[in-house]
């Protein structure tokens, strides 16, 4: 049985925590895809784990939580409803991100929906001791769930931004996927006493999960074909984001920050410890996946 030796897979998971696809890893390494896929899924699988294990007891006084869009299989249709049996369409992937530390803390994929919130501010609060701040978006269930999970030891804000509606209008290429004008900007105490309404930290977030993973580029066939790989992918970029990159402005690793590790980690170090955990032994949480009818 051949055995791919560990320079490769440290240079294959390198290649994709740098921004490549399978297809593009598979021909720069020189191996088959079907190997850089299978490395990726058992890697990611273990990253799930190592999340579990690492993030938790966490003492945080400010979070920043949004939602970023991408698909599976395909995009859904603009007047089509949610399939709630298929895994295929929209899929997205919730973000808690420490605003001091820039670390992520939690995270969820699934449908934008009410069982999707519950299942992720669950796990947040759970990851999460003392009495944070939160900031989130104008979405509506963030409001029950926190409410719900985290009670009166919470503070929470909601910013909600006005757009312009005349960008709607626009049908140039060139302008068509820019961002609409911010035209008015309100943000709403809806318990405690927040200091600090703004999700600007894990908005940024964002652009560098984008250039990041290869399946959330935008007009490309680098999108996820099936959801086990897509939670994989999210694992993979979570952990190498906390553990192995140094933040520009922080000088160190998010980790680093939050205080759960004492040095930069290497691709090496990252690839040993997902590898560790044992595939046939089911994962303590493994990263949720609220998808079929609100399941988690």
């Amino acid at each position: 049985m051949n055995v791919l030796d560990r320079d490769k897979q440290i240079a294959i998971i390198a290649a994709l925590c740098d921004g490549l696809g399978i297809r593009a890893t598979a021909r720069v390494v020189g191996v088959n895809r079907g190997t850089v896929a299978a490395l990726a899924m058992r890697v990611g699988q273990g990253c799930a784990e190592l999340h579990h294990r690492t993030m938790i007891g966490l003492q945080v006084s400010r979070l920043e939580l949004d939602e970023l869009w991408s698909y599976i299989g395909r995009k859904r249709r603009k007047h089509e409803k949610p399939d709630p049996v298929s895994e295929k369409g929209d899929a997205y992937t919730f973000v808690a991100l420490a605003a001091s530390s820039r670390a992520i803390v939690s995270y969820c994929t699934g449908r934008r929906d009410g069982a999707t919130t519950d299942a992720f501010i669950h796990d947040l609060s759970q990851r999460v001791t003392g009495n944070p701040e939160i900031s989130t978006d104008g979405y509506m269930p963030y409001k029950p769930a926190i409410r719900d999970a985290f009670g009166k030891r919470a503070s929470h804000g909601m910013i909600t931004k006005t757009y312009s509606v005349t960008h709607l209008a626009v049908t140039e290429a060139s302008r068509r996927y820019s961002p609409a004008q911010v035209i008015k900007v309100t943000r709403d105490v809806v318990s405690g006493v927040p200091e600090y309404i703004s999700t600007s930290y894990v908005e940024r977030s964002h652009l560098t999960l984008r250039m990041t993973i290869k399946r959330f580029a935008r007009l490309t066939l680098g999108y996820s074909k099936s959801l086990d790989h897509h939670l994989a992918a999210v694992s993979l970029y979570v952990s190498f984001y906390n553990l192995c990159r140094v933040h520009e402005s922080l000088r160190c690793t998010p980790a680093m920050a939050l205080g759960v590790a004492d040095r930069v980690w290497t691709i090496g170090d990252l690839l040993d410890a997902a590898l560790a955990t044992d595939p046939t032994v089911p994962a303590g949480k493994p990263q949720l996946r609220v998808i079929e009818g609100g399941r988690s």
